[in-house]
């Protein structure tokens, strides 16, 4: 299968050759395109951009009140020449969009399944390890760049403060200062816990520094900072997990992670939940999460509903 790049390139070619009046090859481009849907997708976004780019062209005219007597109106000309010209300005506009953006970041996806872990060693001395139902993003240009667009994952992370490490999360930015750290993005919201160096949290915005022994959560409305034994930072590594004061939503989404068994929250489920637990007797039992946390455990088929007793 080609990648995006090239279909990009056959979408520009095509696009410079049909729009030549002396074209004739369409059982061909109508067969390219036919191919495969990403065809039609990047021919029509470079038709997009085309559209776009000869509204500029018509709007500006000549950049050069010098050059005024020797241009001469789109209507006076032939209409092939314009239609010609506007095409190849148009495309050479975009071409030199679509080149810009790839020089900038070069991005692939690595993501686990509910239950499994993965790491990623992305130079020497910076690792990220995901837990389960975990996608980042990374940049082959830059490996000083992560993007976690769910999940929770342990960076483990050489300081370069020339070229800090930085992880976008959602809207909000991560920048380590010499770092251990973990990040956890789900419907709960964002938490972010240091066992070594530090994380500046969001610096364009609420400028938090998050120091060793700290765990800041954020949701939309507003973030929080308390402690953390550091010990507990990434500790789901070992099958391990630790709870303080927890919802039961957020017990049953960090065992489905963990354990890749479907627990969930009973529906309109109140009261909080503290304790430690390994995960690996659960995957023998999941009914056993109930003895070991106090907790209301029923099954719904192949789910496991969970609720604070």
């Amino acid at each position: 299968m080609a990648s995006d790049g090239t279909i990009q390139e056959q979408a520009l070619d095509w696009a410079v050759r049909s729009g030549d009046p002396a074209f004739a090859d369409w059982e061909a481009f109508t067969l390219w395109l036919e191919a495969d849907p990403a065809h039609a997708r990047a021919y029509g976004e470079v038709t997009a951009a085309v559209t776009d780019a000869a509204g500029l062209i018509a709007a500006y005219g000549p950049a050069n009140d010098d050059m005024v007597e020797e241009y001469t109106p789109p209507a006076a000309r032939p209409k092939h020449m314009w239609l010609g010209g506007t095409v190849a300005a148009c495309l050479a506009l975009v071409g030199a969009v679509w080149v810009f953006q790839g020089e900038g970041r070069d991005l692939y996806t690595v993501e686990t399944a509910l239950g499994e872990t993965r790491a990623v060693t992305l130079d020497a001395g910076t690792r990220i390890e995901l837990a389960g139902g975990t996608t980042v993003v990374f940049d082959r240009r830059d490996h000083r760049f992560a993007q976690l667009d769910k999940g929770q994952a342990l960076f483990t992370v050489r300081h370069d403060e020339a070229h800090p490490f930085a992880v976008t999360v959602g809207d909000k930015r991560l920048v380590d200062i010499g770092t251990v750290f973990d990040v956890r993005h789900d419907d709960g919201g964002l938490s972010v816990a240091v066992s070594e160096g530090a994380v500046q949290f969001d610096p364009s915005g609420a400028d938090v520094r998050v120091s060793p022994g700290e765990i800041l959560r954020s949701n939309a409305a507003a973030y929080t900072l308390s402690k953390i034994a550091p010990a507990q930072v990434g500790e789901w590594r070992e099958g391990r997990l630790t709870f303080e004061a927890a919802s039961p939503s957020e017990v049953a989404a960090q065992l489905k992670r963990a354990t890749g068994i479907d627990y969930a929250a009973a529906p309109g489920g109140s009261g909080t939940i503290s304790g430690s637990i390994l995960v690996a007797p659960l995957r023998k039992d999941p009914a056993a999460i109930g003895a070991l946390l106090g907790l209301s455990v029923k099954t719904q088929g192949n789910r496991w509903v969970i609720g604070a007793n």
